[in-house]
């Protein structure tokens, strides 16, 4: 449960964000303290898939969202809220979900997902509880890949031999975020790193990307998707890595190919 702060903790942040610039905007200030308004959004994660709108409680929220688009984030209500997606236009769910008891003060992402036939739904969490003078980034992982084995996933420095190491998100499974859902984000230092990816347990790659720059006070969500067409199986180039950056503008995923494979 996120901690209750005082408003002299309120009125402290807000100070210090003043005089130094801080890490964190006056938002991640409210919702680590809890008393931001619950925001969502959506990621089309949904190879080959329509473009859809996303629809909150029945209605639309944002419409004709293509693959790879990553909405911005959307305050919605507290308390039990249905998620749904349909073709744009439409109002006929492809794949819907529930959160039971959405909550001030967190993040909240539904992702349109691939399913051996027609489209699933992701749902996750994110309590959102940053510490009020941390520039870390966050990073959460979730495993898009229909049908695929559970996954580990290396955020390491470039040339790092991953027998040496654990991984920095471990079996991550189908339909399934790590951290889960409804746990906070991981921290880490911005810097250059490469993603490795290897089945749960393994230390042979079956993905790796190049490198690439992990700004302090990020908000990721590494999606692992399969390329269109190889739905049924996670064999070295058959899948890549999208990378939701959280924020308050729509922007599409940066979509990273497999170096291993050259695809």
């Amino acid at each position: 449960m996120k901690t209750i702060r005082t408003l002299l903790a309120f009125a402290s942040a807000a100070a210090l964000l003043t005089a130094c610039g801080g890490g964190s905007s006056s938002n991640d200030v409210g919702k680590e303290i809890g008393v931001q308004n619950p925001e969502i959004h959506f990621v089309h994660a949904l190879p080959g898939g329509p473009n859809v709108d996303f629809l909150v409680n029945g209605s639309p929220l944002q419409t004709n969202i293509a693959y790879k688009q990553v909405t911005n984030f959307a305050n919605i209500n507290t308390g039990n809220t249905n998620v749904s997606y349909a073709s744009t236009g439409t109002t006929t769910a492809i794949a819907s979900g529930n959160f039971p008891d959405v909550a001030k003060g967190h993040e909240y992402t539904v992702l349109a997902l691939p399913a051996l036939t027609g489209g699933d739904i992701g749902l996750i969490d994110d309590p959102f509880d940053k510490g009020l003078l941390s520039s870390s980034a966050r990073l959460r992982a979730f495993n898009a890949t229909v049908n695929a084995q559970n996954l580990d996933i290396y955020i390491v420095a470039p040339g790092t031999d991953i027998n040496t190491v654990q991984p920095t998100l471990s079996a991550v499974g189908f339909k399934n975020a790590v951290p889960a859902s409804g746990q906070d984000s991981i921290y880490m230092n911005g810097g250059n790193y490469v993603a490795i990816v290897t089945t749960a347990g393994s230390k042979t790659a079956i993905y790796e990307s190049a490198s690439f720059n992990l700004a302090n006070n990020a908000d990721w969500l590494i999606t692992t998707v399969p390329i269109s067409g190889t739905l049924s199986q996670l064999l070295p180039g058959q899948i890549h890595l999208l990378v939701a950056q959280g924020g308050n503008t729509s922007q599409p995923a940066v979509e990273y190919s497999n170096t291993l494979t050259g695809q």
